[in-house]
């Protein structure tokens, strides 16, 4: 897991690399990290198995990104503790804001939490997350950058004993101007099976962050989910970012047409 990026164990839990980027792209990674400062190190009752498993973070997502961040001149905006403290990726009033089960195994120590220690929560991760994100983008706008936003995420090849065949999955609602043009260009390499809204969708509850921070901006927005068994190394890492660095110019490049907000504004 690495050392922890937090001072005195408990601060905000978001990190911002690439602040000043230029590039026509804004990243953001809900679940990069699987960092469990105390007490929560102990006090959740997940095992140092667990603590590495897909329950408590996306493998992979955060390096791709990294990648991506770096190849495009984009702003990254990353969590630095695992989703089961708290998954920025949900509404504040989503019963699983906090998750006493993901997947299959039960998280003990997230049950009948006091009000509290949920505000606590959503302060240390949740509403420092999407306040920088929203200082990145609003510092973009009053620059009269353009803009799209991009979350990466990583999904498991198995779940709940159903595999996936997906290497990668492109989750859009609405607004579909990169969703289209990525997915046809991911599908014209011929050595991908890519999902369209698999293997979730918007209506898994999973599109809270691109939904505050695309769709209702007026922005291009885009959720990517990669296989983790896809990004185990950093190798395999680069290799994601060489295939969609070019994929999104291309995307950016033919404009968004048709929709005020957009690149093209």
């Amino acid at each position: 897991m690495g050392a922890s990026p937090l001072k005195g164990g408990m601060a905000r839990a978001v990190e911002v690399e690439n602040a000043a980027g230029q590039g026509p792209f804004v990243f953001v990674c809900d679940h990069a990290s699987n960092f469990f400062p105390p007490p929560y190190d102990t006090s959740l009752g997940v095992s140092e198995p667990e603590k590495s498993a897909h329950i408590a973070w996306d493998p992979g997502a955060l390096g791709v990104a990294r990648e991506l961040s770096r190849r495009l001149d984009a702003p990254l905006v990353h969590t630095t503790v695992s989703r089961l403290i708290i998954d920025c990726n949900r509404e504040e009033s989503r019963a699983d804001l906090i998750p006493c089960l993901s997947e299959t195994t039960q998280i003990s120590g997230n049950r009948d939490l006091s009000a509290d220690e949920k505000a606590f929560r959503l302060n240390l991760a949740h509403r420092p997350f999407h306040k920088a994100i929203d200082k990145v983008l609003n510092q973009r706008k009053d620059k009269g950058l353009a803009t799209a936003v991009v979350s990466i995420h990583s999904f498991t090849p198995v779940y709940k004993g159903k595999s996936r065949p997906w290497e990668i999955g492109l989750i859009s609602d609405r607004d579909r101007r990169l969703a289209d043009p990525v997915i046809d260009d991911l599908r014209e390499r011929g050595d991908l099976t890519v999902g369209d809204n698999e293997p979730y969708a918007p209506s898994d509850g999973v599109y809270y962050t691109i939904r505050r921070h695309g769709e209702e901006r007026g922005l291009p927005c885009l959720m990517v989910e990669i296989r983790n068994d896809e990004v185990k190394t950093v190798a395999e890492e680069s290799r994601w970012a060489d295939i969609l660095a070019p994929i999104l110019s291309h995307a950016a490049e033919e404009g968004f047409p048709g929709e005020a907000g957009g690149v093209d504004a």
